[in-house]
Parts: C-alpha cells; sequence; structure tokens
C-alpha cells in the first residue's frame, strides 16, 4: 500500500521535470534570436498593369549576362514578382538587388525565396508602384513588363538613372528607343539598352 500512494506523486514530479524542459529550452532559443522588422505589406490601391508572368531561368541568366551583373552593381527588378532576378543576380555574381512589385503576395513570396536562397542580406523586396518608387542608386534596371508599360517608364528611366546604366528587358522593346543588342532565346527575346547622355528628343519638352 505504501508503494501505491508513493506513485502518483512520483509520477507527478516526472511530469512536472519534463515539461520544464522543453519550455526553458524554449525561452533561451527565443532570447537568443534576432527578429528582423520588414516593411508592413498592405492591399495595393491599384491592381498591377502586367500579368504575373516568371521569367524562366535560362532568360534570367542571359539577362544579367547582356548588363555585365557583377559584384558592385545594384541590380533593380522593377515588376519583381517571386524575386528570381535579383536573387540569381545576388547568387551567381554576389551583387545586392531591390525587386519592386505592386502585390504583396509576390512580396513575400519573393522575400521567403531570398531567405531560402541565402541571400536575404544582399537583396530586399519592396511593395510599390513601379510609377512612383525611388531607382536612381540602380546601376542595373531589368524588366518583364509590356510595351505600353515600358514606354510610359522610359522617361521616369532617362530622369532618374544615371548615363551609362543599362536597361534589359525580357520579350517587350522601348518603342523608338533602340536596343543596343538584341538576343533571340527559342522563343523569349532580350533587349538591352544604355541610358545616354543627353535625353533623347522625344522627351526633352516632357
Amino acid at each position: 500500500m505504501s508503494l501505491l500512494r508513493s506513485l502518483p506523486p512520483l509520477l507527478l514530479a516526472l511530469g512536472l521535470l519534463l515539461a520544464s524542459g522543453p519550455r526553458s529550452g524554449h525561452a533561451q532559443q527565443e532570447d537568443t534570436t534576432e527578429s528582423t522588422t520588414l516593411p508592413e505589406l498592405t492591399p495595393p490601391e491599384q491592381e498591377s498593369d502586367v500579368p504575373y508572368v516568371p521569367t524562366p531561368e535560362p532568360v534570367v541568366d542571359r539577362m544579367l549576362e547582356l548588363a555585365n551583373v557583377d559584384e558592385t552593381d545594384i541590380v533593380y527588378d522593377l515588376g519583381s514578382g517571386d524575386g528570381r532576378i535579383v536573387i540569381r543576380a545576388a547568387r551567381t555574381y554576389g551583387a545586392r538587388g531591390v525587386g519592386i512589385e505592386i502585390d504583396p503576395a509576390r512580396v513575400e513570396e519573393a522575400r521567403k525565396n531570398a531567405q531560402k536562397a541565402g541571400v536575404s542580406d544582399l537583396v530586399e523586396f519592396r511593395q510599390g508602384d513601379l510609377f512612383a518608387s525611388k531607382i536612381s542608386d540602380a546601376t542595373v534596371v531589368t524588366l518583364y513588363l509590356l510595351p505600353s508599360v515600358n514606354q510610359k517608364l522610359r522617361p521616369i528611366l532617362f530622369e532618374q538613372l544615371s548615363p551609362g546604366t543599362p536597361v534589359v528587358s525580357h520579350d517587350f522593346d522601348m518603342g523608338q528607343w533602340s536596343p543596343d543588342r538584341t538576343v533571340d532565346l527559342k522563343g523569349d527575346t532580350v533587349y538591352r539598352w544604355t541610358i545616354p547622355e543627353e535625353i533623347p528628343e522625344d522627351l526633352q519638352d516632357r
């Protein structure tokens, strides 16, 4: 009878001991983990002008090659989707990158992809309107938009980017702004331009 009476307290003590172990370990882990606060994502005020279609990886590689990206660059991808272009630039060349995307779901996806790729320290993804974003520190700009959006964006590129900055687009050109190079990739086309020293005549009166 004495053994039976003593058994419940022993079980209780054992249960408390087991329960206290994981809690204290978890608390210690939380104390030593750094937290990073990212900008809050909000529903966009307007829908994107461009449907989301990811650029194939071989095309991403060719775009970065045409732009001559290296570790000194800051690559801006306008309409960055899942973040693959700036993530690739960071992983392959060690470049820094900024993705600008209006869809908060895509921004969140891109941030997770950057974390998985181990380049969160090199890239950032901002939710915002392409036409209202500051891009003046870009040394490379990549695009996969639509012809009408490219045309609307063109004067902003000339206004904000330094002469000599390469601009590379997947599939769609810039109208009367002739590219330096055009590369056909079996169904995909890549265009490269360079921001000139002087603003073109058709934009001087704007």
